[in-house]
């Protein structure tokens, strides 16, 4: 340990890095009956902690070898622009190989920070393998993303601040967790300054190769890592990261992915920041630690570790986040293919709003249909309901808990229809209020049957619906006098050509 004290006082980051804040997060720690702060690495210049370990180890490294000329690393993300961005502050060339597969954003970061990228392979392993031949030819030292001491030692300078800043007692410091250099360096410092605050690592479940390692009492490899958290994707960790981690670590909590979505959630009410996946495990793992140890009014800190986020991924991030609160149920169920069954069924439900519902006729007896369930986050709520729905008759399957349903199924429901005559299709704006698709039932749904539905709520201010109704031809003046009584916006879509080909 002391060696790595002496290391982290001595580190030299603050050439590129800041000293980030420690915030209060208000309305998380109201809502979990602690003070929970976040450490805000994701305030770095270039959005993330790693530019502290690269420049360390850079700088240490042109200490001992001033007429070295460049540098080169692999990575698909953070520990790149870190190297580029401190290898360019040094004065000298890097390198860093990336994935083909890696997103056009961060390539671009890399070039804008001085960095050259080079494209290689498909996967991280393609991308190192090729790093290490290009240190070979061209003289380049090599700057590994966590298992390095200096890297470490950098990382663990967050450690130190954390104690600077907070000199009170903390309860848990919980550290988000790939190859394990970041939890490495706090988890040294903070046992050697504040040896009664817990450490507490935290891995997504399917990428847990820390926690497996530790149970195992050497490291694992894992044969694949789920990639949502990419920053903390990694399927060995570091040798000396292990060895750290192994004395210094208290316990590795494992989150999935829609609680991490939550996280991102919870982080963004608070600061009005996007953390990356990897950047809000942290969060998502106080919260399951204050679950499942009832704590309360302790101080807990995250460690909000990066914000690169790739835009195109929020979408995937809002629709996952409202499971990982416990605030959804995704609900498959029978009802008897008839007039007002819908209807009957949302009665059912209570007083809760369908937050999606996705159906398509099938045949005259019986349908099934994909809805969304607005729940309010309490113990036992959603068991509850599915007893309440078994009661009165319905025979319903709890979707929520499965992947694919939640990745694939909802967006599949439907299909083309045989045996559905009279069919006009209409899109409908609701206002996005309670009671808004009772009355839409009550006016339509009690004449005519629904052919087919899709409705998500999407929290703007107006629902989307997209509705087949089926509608006799000597009813057609009757049903137009109910559009205009319901008083919801319309647009008749019956001679859409996506209709017309993919569901009629």
């Amino acid at each position: 340990m002391d060696n790595y004290i002496e290391r982290i006082l001595s580190a030299r980051v603050y050439d590129v890095a800041i000293e980030t804040p420690l915030e209060h997060a208000p309305t998380l720690s109201k809502r979990l009956g602690n003070e929970v702060l976040l450490k805000r690495e994701d305030m770095q210049s270039v959005f993330s902690f790693k530019c502290r370990g690269a420049y360390n180890k850079i700088f240490n490294t042109l200490k001992k070898q001033p007429d070295l000329q460049g540098v080169i690393a692999a990575s698909a993300g953070n520990h790149a622009q870190g190297v580029a961005q401190s290898a360019a502050k040094l004065g000298i060339k890097s390198i860093i190989v990336m994935p083909r597969t890696t997103p056009q954003i961060k390539v671009n970061a890399v070039k804008m920070l001085g960095g050259k990228a080079v494209l290689f392979g498909d996967t991280y392993d393609d991308a190192y393998t090729h790093a290490r031949e290009l240190e070979a030819e061209k003289g380049y030292s090599f700057i590994h993303p966590f298992d390095d001491p200096d890297t470490i030692a950098g990382q663990g300078t967050i450690g130190l601040e954390l104690c600077r800043q907070h000199p009170d007692d903390i309860h848990a410091v919980f550290i988000p967790i790939g190859g394990g250099g970041l939890a490495a360096g706090i988890a040294a410092f903070m046992k050697y300054l504040k040896p009664e605050t817990r450490i507490i690592g935290v891995e997504p479940a399917d990428a847990n190769a820390m926690n497996r390692s530790l149970a195992a009492g050497r490291r694992i490899t894992l044969d694949q890592v789920g990639l949502f958290a990419d920053g903390v994707a990694v399927k060995k960790v570091g040798k000396a990261c292990f060895d750290l981690c192994q004395k210094y670590v208290d316990e590795i909590i494992e989150v999935n992915v829609d609680e991490t979505c939550a996280a991102i959630k919870d982080i963004f009410e608070d600061t009005r920041t996007l953390m990356e996946p990897a950047g809000a495990i942290s969060v998502a793992g106080i919260k399951k630690y204050v679950e499942k140890n009832h704590v309360q009014k302790q101080q807990l800190i995250a460690i909000t570790s990066g914000a690169n986020v790739n835009f195109d991924r929020l979408r995937h991030i809002a629709e996952r986040a409202e499971i990982g609160e416990n605030r959804e149920a995704l609900l498959m169920a029978a009802i008897p293919e008839r007039v007002g069954s819908f209807r009957q069924f949302c009665q059912a439900l209570g007083k809760r709003n369908i937050t999606e519902f996705n159906y398509r006729f099938a045949n005259n007896g019986e349908a099934h249909i994909f809805t969304g369930v607005q729940l309010r986050g309490e113990p036992d709520e959603l068991s509850d309901l599915l007893k309440q729905l078994e009661r009165k008759g319905y025979a319903v399957t709890d979707l929520t808990g499965d992947e694919m349903s939640k990745l694939h199924v909802r967006y599949m429901v439907g299909g083309r229809a045989t045996g559905v005559s009279d069919e006009r299709l209409f899109r409908f704006e609701f206002p996005e209020r309670p009671g808004a698709l009772a009355v839409f039932l009550n006016t339509l749904g009690r004449m005519w049957n629904i052919s087919l539905f899709h409705y998500r709520n999407h929290g703007a201010a107006y629902g989307r619906v997209l509705a087949g109704i089926q509608v006799p031809a000597e009813e057609s003046s009757a049903f137009e006098a109910s559009l205009e009584q319901l008083g919801y916006a319309y647009w008749e879509e019956t001679q859409n050509p996506a209709y017309q080909a993919l569901l009629r």
